[in-house]
């Protein structure tokens, strides 16, 4: 799995997990539970960082929380 920072909280609106990548604007992933929403932003990380390459765009280090 990368390395990007993840924000995991549960939001009533959505009734799901919510997991977002501050490092990665506008990426976030959802799921039913804390480890489906950490898989499935796996997966947006990914999604999200192939788009960037092919757009052009720059792609944000890995920052490590402390």
């Amino acid at each position: 799995m990368d390395k990007y920072t993840r924000i995991i909280y549960w939001s009533d609106d959505d009734g799901k997990f919510i997991a977002e990548v501050p490092e990665l604007a506008g990426c976030m992933a959802d799921g039913d539970t804390l480890e489906e929403a950490l898989k499935n932003s796996g997966v947006i990380v990914s999604e999200w960082i192939e788009t960037a390459e092919i757009l052009g765009r720059e792609i944000p280090a890995h920052e490590v929380m402390r």
